[in-house]
């Protein structure tokens, strides 16, 4: 999988499989790759970007400001069809919603996601920040654990960590010791294998490529995702990313995750919350 030089921002992997053909307006076909599955599950971080993709093309501006989506069955790799619609535009903001659909075993259409989202041109932006959001304090990257530094597979990990660089902050690793913190944190350097800079889209991505917060509260087994919001606050600079997950609440067999990922110029660069089932027993 790996390529022999770096890949860039249009030219990698994760670009040619969140591609969208466009076949009427407002009507996009792509074939979701099984390079993005945990266990046979297609990541709903790597579907919101596909989602996203044909919403940049259906809407006059190119970048996600915010997005949300509703997980209503599970996505599986193959054909899929992306309906868009166009809900209002404006010069500094257009809204639009979109829906991801696959064919079941009767040849029924089902509708997988839904998403409506809010676009603009992040180089737009003025440059003031008043914050007191600080960086994840996360030990160097080498210092840090990815799949392949053990001595068999993560639990629960599939085809996507082949195609991440993801190093995982020590002090969040207990579930893969035996020994979950129960603090409910995740934090991780991030970025693509194949060493593609981020961008907003694969941002949408990031939020979700962690293992889930619920390992460290020593619960097993995937979590899956019902509804995600992200947030994108300014176009991500060239360098691995720094993300950082939190529970503070499990109840009623639901979770919350608030994630942060900030870039290597120390600026926050998005911010999701989402909700998740977590199978208990």
């Amino acid at each position: 999988m790996a390529q022999a030089s770096q890949a860039t921002i249009g030219n990698s992997e994760f670009d040619q499989d969140t591609a969208v053909v466009r076949r009427a307006e407002g009507v996009y076909d792509i074939d979701l790759s099984a390079g993005w599955t945990i266990i046979s599950a297609v990541n709903g971080g790597y579907l919101l970007a596909v989602l996203g993709r044909a919403l940049a093309d259906a809407l006059p501006h190119a970048d996600p400001f915010t997005i949300s989506a509703h997980y209503l069955t599970a996505s599986r790799p193959g054909p899929a069809v992306v309906r868009t619609d166009v809900v209002r535009t404006g010069r500094s903001l257009s809204t639009g919603q979109a829906s991801l659909l696959q064919r079941d075993e009767r040849g029924q259409e089902v509708e997988r996601i839904r998403v409506i989202a809010s676009y603009g041109d992040l180089d737009t932006l003025p440059d003031d920040v008043r914050t007191t959001a600080k960086p994840p304090a996360i030990p160097p990257i080498e210092q840090c654990f990815g799949p392949e530094d053990g001595p068999a597979p993560v639990p629960g990990s599939s085809a996507i960590t082949d195609r991440l660089m993801l190093k995982l902050d020590p002090s969040t690793l207990g579930w893969a010791l035996g020994a979950p913190s129960g603090k409910g944190e995740m934090r991780a350097w991030f970025g693509l294998k194949d060493g593609r800079d981020a961008d907003p889209l694969s941002l949408l991505l990031a939020v979700d490529a962690l293992p889930p917060t619920a390992f460290e509260l020593g619960i097993s087994g995937w979590v899956p995702t019902v509804e995600l919001t992200v947030h994108v606050r300014c176009r991500p600079a060239p360098g691995p990313l720094r993300v950082s997950v939190a529970t503070r609440n499990l109840a009623g067999g639901f979770l919350e995750e608030d994630a942060e990922v900030w870039d290597s110029a120390d600026r926050l660069v998005a911010q999701s919350r989402q909700l998740a089932r977590v199978r208990l027993g």
